[in-house]
């Protein structure tokens, strides 16, 4: 019996890993146009539209159809299978996910409590682990006890698409563009939370990598990832040449993806990011 590793579209990795994956897309609407997340809309057709569009794009969560035909191919085959979801507080594909499994054996849904490349390592460790020959289950359980110690960091350009989708007040988003205020968040208990707040970019990488070292060092044992938001990487390139220190000692190479467009519809363009599982 092969195991099987499932996630969803919000999940961000390496091309290498994605191609080992079965992948369940969620929905992008720009207006009336609906958009497949990652199949009918690629990363730079998402972000040369949120940059041209007045609105923000709205996201629909995975539906419990879509994974039941992922369900169904598993039990064809005579497999078992790992799922793992973006945040169950951010959105209800987890729930989707549960309600399909009710009537299949040997699918293990596993709440990744994070998004973009924070749920991407994790199901890249689930990649490891299977190739190591662990079950379903002993994957999924391990997956739960791993997903505590996931870090994942962003620094963000612009406090204007926080604005568009009513996280932030005008007034704030405003004051934010004329101090050229740089937003550091993070998933803390499977929700957004804003950590600290610098001027300019130079302060902003120095506080992204202050958070990084705060919370307590970087197991390079496990999958390390980073990621950027928009058309260009420029501006993590930048932050890389920045943090040399904190990954050289650890990574042979230093690996990087675009932020998907569920995440990068309220990050907006020129984020940031870093995740990794801590010590």
């Amino acid at each position: 019996m092969k195991t099987r590793i499932i996630i969803d579209s919000t999940a961000d990795l390496s091309a290498e890993c994605k191609a080992k994956l079965d992948i369940v897309p969620l929905t992008v609407h720009f207006g009336d146009e609906e958009y497949i997340d990652g199949v009918t809309i690629n990363h730079k057709a998402f972000y040369e539209k949120l940059i041209e569009s007045d609105e923000l794009p709205t996201t629909s969560q995975a539906t419990p159809e879509a994974f039941i035909r992922e369900f169904k191919k598993v039990k064809e085959a005579g497999d078992s299978a790992v799922v793992i979801t973006i945040s169950s507080k951010l959105s209800g594909t987890y729930q989707s996910a549960t309600i399909a499994a009710e009537d299949f054996d040997n699918i293990y849904i596993v709440d990744s409590g994070s998004a973009t490349i924070g749920s991407g390592i994790l199901a890249e460790r689930a990649l490891q682990l299977a190739e190591n020959g662990m079950s379903a289950c002993e994957i999924a359980e391990t997956l739960n006890k791993d997903k505590e110690k996931i870090i994942i960091i962003a620094l963000l350009d612009t406090l204007e698409y926080l604005k568009k989708g009513g996280r932030i007040s005008k007034t704030v988003a405003f004051a934010g563009a004329v101090l050229n205020i740089k937003p550091v968040i993070s998933v803390e208990d499977g929700e957004i939370a804003i950590l600290g707040k610098a001027r300019g970019s130079k302060m902003g990488n120095n506080l992204l990598v202050e958070e990084i070292e705060k919370s307590g060092g970087v197991d390079f044992e496990k999958p390390v990832m980073l990621g950027y938001s928009g058309l260009s990487d420029a501006l993590l390139l930048k932050y890389i040449e920045d943090s040399k220190y904190l990954w050289e000692q650890g990574l042979e190479n230093i690996r990087y993806t675009a932020i998907g467009s569920v995440i990068g519809t309220h990050a907006g363009p020129g984020a940031i990011a870093a995740a990794f599982f801590k010590k």
